[in-house]
């Protein structure tokens, strides 16, 4: 309870506010019954209009605070809760966002969507729900009680046997409703999960034909969230009949005795009257009391689901840095005998002992084949992910001791999946950096061979790019990350398989810009073609996660024969294609 106490803090004043709103509604519940039963008892009894009229006027006294109670109870609940969730919502994103790579892996996106909605949803519900009947349920209970038994405590009697049976039927209730409402989320998360990935991968669908199978998976999972979700409600079903029942059989019960009193002259009509009232407000009271339970019994489950968010340790941190002030300045990267593996436990290395050195401005190129540990490599830079064994160190300091912020602001990193935003190019690019002007995007643009394509757009550099990027094609979101990276000006730009998609003469014309606008700048290129790194003061060959060459083109033509083999397939390749 601690954890959420700091965002209850703020809003205080409206959390005390809004039950004790409720309590002038639960005085004024428990008082018209009484006034009621006086009318009827000497107002109605003796014709007294001026009895009824005074008492009448109070009970329009009583109504209308009871209204003002009523609204202030709503307003300050809701600002209440809202208030809470909302500061609770942003710090759960800003927790996934300080998550490392590895901690994203733990979640689906899908789960994390709807723990960030659907669950913080149902906490602002309950929250709602139960500042505004947490003192009116017992009040009104309470209240209805000492009323009930000071007006006749033999037909009282008949309430406290109805009582403990109901609250056995609540806590049955509630005991069962836990585990169906935290399933009930889980199927909610596979079928958000579900819903992103179609979404995501619509064009890739379409052009397999697959909508049919897409349908169908969806189709599956919705029943699977149907299902769960009627499982769960008929616990919220049942709930409401129990009440009823336990409501109108005490009722019956209250005017069969209470009608044999009076007919014995041991009780008055309008006390009669009163007396069900209050054992309505009883049962009422149970009822909300039991409807808060069960709310919390679902809010539970997704309070559950939120700490562990907020609890999943992140492993990749800069508390223990000894350099935070430190800045990338001159660009130097080594690898002192690296091995690295994803899951730790499992002991399989996907980089083993590696061991190079890039001096500031050089160009690295790396090749090998498809799971070889080329991007694995290149992500231990920015501490996307920490080393296993060994060291890497920028400018001769571990990257452990930088601060993340300083460490990533010196690197620039076009990744292999290319990502942009839904906005315009301009604010695609400023990502890059934010105070750009928009001579500084031009130029970047030029240097990664993009200004010419969006010069051809009518609205130039504002064409809103649509969500990810949809409406340009692979090559000119590849060129649009290069100049977004660019304009960050980083001493260290990695370049992950990011021209794959670009033709050899406009990869052949960034490669120059490189070699004039980034000359200063040490630059790592992940490259599937030889002729993309063929230049490059050093080449890696990389396989199964070890170096297995490494000089330039001219050394590895001559000492690898694995760097000779790709080489000379590509190159007959080319002169198929040509042919």
């Amino acid at each position: 309870m601690e954890r959420y106490m700091k965002y209850i803090r703020p809003y205080a004043a409206a959390f005390i506010l809004a039950p004790l709103c409720m309590l002038t509604e639960v005085f004024g519940e428990i008082m018209l019954p009484k006034l009621m039963s006086m009318i009827v008892n000497h107002g109605v009894a003796e014709r007294d209009m001026s009895y009824i009229a005074g008492v009448g006027a109070v009970m329009v006294v009583f109504a209308m605070l009871m209204a003002l109670g009523g609204v202030g109870g709503a307003y300050f609940s809701a600002k209440a809760s809202i208030c809470f969730t909302s500061d609770l919502r942003e710090n759960l994103f800003a927790k996934v966002q300080n998550f490392s790579f590895k901690n994203i892996d733990q979640y689906s996106t899908g789960s994390l969507v709807t723990r960030l909605t659907n669950d913080i949803q149902q906490v602002q519900n309950v929250t709602m729900m139960g500042l505004r009947m947490m003192f009116r349920a017992p009040g009104m209970l309470i209240g209805a009680l000492i009323m009930a038994f000071l007006m006749n405590t033999r037909l009282a009697l008949v309430i406290l046997v109805v009582i403990p049976f109901l609250t056995l039927a609540i806590f049955l209730i509630l005991k069962t409703a836990f585990p169906r409402f935290t399933v009930m989320q889980k199927k909610l998360d596979r079928l958000n999960s579900g819903i992103q990935e179609s979404l995501t991968n619509v064009r890739v669908i379409k052009s397999f034909v697959r909508e049919d199978f897409e349908e169908k998976k969806f189709q599956d999972m919705n029943q699977d969230l149907k299902e769960s979700s009627l499982n769960a409600m008929k616990i919220v079903i049942m709930t409401m009949p129990v009440m009823t029942l336990a409501m109108n059989i005490t009722t019956l019960a209250v005017v069969w005795y209470g009608g044999n009193i009076i007919i014995a002259g041991n009780m008055q009509v309008g006390d009669l009257t009163a007396f069900t009232t209050y054992i309505v407000q009883i049962l009422m009271s149970l009822m909300m009391v039991s409807m808060v339970f069960l709310q919390s019994s679902r809010a539970m489950a997704s309070v559950k689901r939120i700490n562990e968010v907020m609890d999943t340790e992140i492993d990749l941190t800069d508390e223990n840095a000894s350099q935070k002030g430190l800045s990338v300045a001159r660009g130097e990267v080594e690898f002192r005998d690296v091995s690295f593996s994803y899951h730790q436990e499992a002991g399989e290395k996907v980089l083993e002992h590696i061991s190079f050195t890039v001096r500031p401005g050089q160009t690295v190129g790396i090749i090998g084949a498809t799971g070889s540990g080329k991007t694995s490599l290149v992500q231990l830079i920015p501490r996307l992910y920490d080393v296993t064994e060994g060291q890497v160190l920028v400018d001769g300091v571990d990257v452990r001791e930088y601060s993340l912020r300083d460490l990533r602001e010196g690197v620039g990193m076009v990744l292999q999946k290319n990502v942009l935003f839904s906005g315009t190019i301009q604010e695609n690019l400023r990502w890059g950096d934010e105070a750009a002007t928009d001579e500084m995007l031009r130029q970047a643009a030029e240097s990664a061979q993009a200004h010419s394509f969006i010069s051809s757009f009518s609205e130039g550099y504002q064409k809103d790019l649509g969500q990810g990027g949809v409406n340009v094609s692979g090559g000119q979101k590849q060129r649009l990350c290069i100049a977004r990276a660019l304009l960050k000006k980083p001493r260290i730009l990695i370049l992950d398989d990011s021209t794959s998609a670009v033709d050899t003469a406009t990869e052949a014309r960034i490669r120059e810009c490189f070699a004039t606008t980034l000359k200063d700048t040490t630059k790592i290129i992940i490259a599937q073609r030889i002729g993309s790194v063929e230049e490059a003061d050093l080449i890696l060959v990389l396989d199964e996660g070890k170096i297995i060459g490494s000089g330039n083109h001219k050394e590895l033509m001559a000492d690898c024969q694995a760097y000779r083999e790709i080489y000379y397939s590509q190159r007959d390749h080319e002169k198929e294609v040509g042919a």
